[in-house]
């Protein structure tokens, strides 16, 4: 039988906020779900590489759309520049028309605003792990 962490959706949370990290982190858990987390884009871009390996595999980017330097669209073009795929729900704290249709262009599954509901939250992520086992 295989470890249980090896069976769980793996979720990447990229948020320049550690408190909205950690409720991250501690919420997903609690679902049965494999956290790890970044502070910025950077960050999950200088891990992308190894990691790269796991992408479409049981795994989807949990990422907030105003970050310092890079910004969650930047790291979805960015991703989607470099021919990796992983699927991506994005959180803001506000977001416009022409900001959710870059991130849905840039790949993004769901936009939702924060403080997400946990309900919202599971839902998009569940969805996103769907399309990525497709």
């Amino acid at each position: 039988m295989l470890p249980s962490a090896l069976l769980s959706p793996t979720i990447y949370v990229v948020d320049d906020d550690e408190a909205v990290r950690e409720s991250m982190r501690f919420l997903l858990e609690s679902h049965g779900m494999t956290v790890r987390d970044f502070p910025d884009a950077r960050a999950f871009i200088d891990a992308e590489k190894p990691l790269e390996h796991l992408f479409g595999r049981n795994c989807c980017l949990l990422l907030d759309l105003h970050m310092p330097g890079m910004s969650g669209a930047d790291l979805l073009e960015h991703m989607q520049a470099a021919g990796h795929t992983i699927p991506a729900v994005v959180l803001t704290g506000r977001s416009s028309p022409p900001m959710r249709e870059r991130v849905e262009r840039a790949g993004a599954l769901g936009l939702l605003e924060k403080p997400a509901e946990e309900h919202d939250l599971t839902r998009e992520i569940s969805r996103a792990l769907a399309v990525g086992a497709a």
